[in-house]
């Protein structure tokens, strides 16, 4: 007796399909690629209405709900879809990236295996400074001349770095001995699997402009090179209302809407009382809510009211 629901199918994606296996390059020696899937634009939508089958519902219907459930944060549905990536990154960008704990993670074991035989390398032009209004954050590209000689001491770091180890492993030491001088830019690899929600919140926070630049590269080829492709309804959903958007906190609205009455002097007393802006011997000074408020209204169009 066949008890399997005749309208059930596995819902796949051609496009996601058309590139399992294949590697996008990151950096200058990593990568990602797509190892299996589950679920796609589909699938969210069959949670939320708790159906199954195509039935007779439109195109325009499914995108339609699947940007109201991201606009409205519904976030339940997302889950539904999970992907399931090879990725290999250098260890200072993977202490970022492992932050995000809502996946299931296995990571070559340096412990079992020898370690991957290959290092982040920094060209002379790649050098950044401290910024000086974000503590985690960079500044302004470092001069040629300074770079050249960083760069030369990096390479001179690796290469001494390499040949210990190497001589470690040759006299017989522990692997996981062996390995404690590795530096950070030491390449490793993982699979990394997670569901759509999960993976849409480590691409909001690390397809930023704030994200730090090495990170930042993953998460553009995640996003523009996998997740586009495999559930395109989601991701344009992603771009218009969260990515591209921003939220208002109640300040900022109230600010906007004497702004937009015309009442800047009204506006702007209202940014003191918060404490969103301190005088300062006749200078002005900022908070950092001030600031990010700034820059949303230079998005809008509408000009500042200090």
């Amino acid at each position: 007796m066949n008890n399997q629901d005749p309208v059930l199918s596995r819902p796949c994606s051609g496009n996601l399909d058309g590139i399992l296996g294949i590697k996008f390059p990151v950096l200058d020696d990593g990568f990602i690629r797509v190892i299996d899937y589950m679920g796609t634009d589909t699938s969210i939508v069959q949670a939320a209405r708790v159906s199954y089958g195509a039935g007779t519902r439109k195109v325009s219907e499914d995108r339609s709900l699947i940007r109201y459930l991201l606009r409205h944060r519904h976030t339940t549905p997302f889950e539904m879809c999970e992907l399931k990536l090879h990725v290999r990154v250098p260890m200072d960008c993977w202490r970022q990236w492992i932050r995000h704990r809502t996946a299931s993670v296995n990571e070559y074991s340096t412990r079992y295996s020898v370690a991957v035989d290959a290092c982040r390398t920094t060209r002379p032009d790649e050098w950044r400074t401290q910024s000086e209004v974000n503590k985690q954050g960079s500044g302004e590209a470092i001069s040629a001349e300074l770079g050249e000689k960083l760069s030369a001491a990096e390479a001179e770091l690796h290469a001494l770095s390499k040949e210990v180890y190497t001589n470690r492993l040759d006299c017989g030491v522990a692997r996981e001995q062996a390995r404690k001088d590795l530096p950070l830019s030491t390449y490793t690899e993982a699979y990394w699997k997670v569901d759509l929600h999960n993976l849409l919140h480590f691409l909001a926070l690390r397809m930023d402009a704030h994200a730090q630049y090495e990170i930042r590269e993953y998460a553009q080829t995640i996003g523009q090179e996998i997740v586009s492709k495999w559930v395109p309804y989601t991701w344009e959903a992603f771009l218009e209302y969260r990515f591209n958007g921003f939220y208002l906190s109640d300040s900022e609205t109230r600010v906007i809407s004497l702004l937009s009455q015309g009442k800047t002097a009204e506006a702007k007393q209202l940014l003191f009382e918060i404490n969103w802006l301190e005088d300062k011997h006749a200078a002005i000074k900022e908070s950092r809510e001030a600031t990010e408020f700034k820059e949303k209204l230079q998005k809008m169009g509408i000009p500042v009211p200090w």
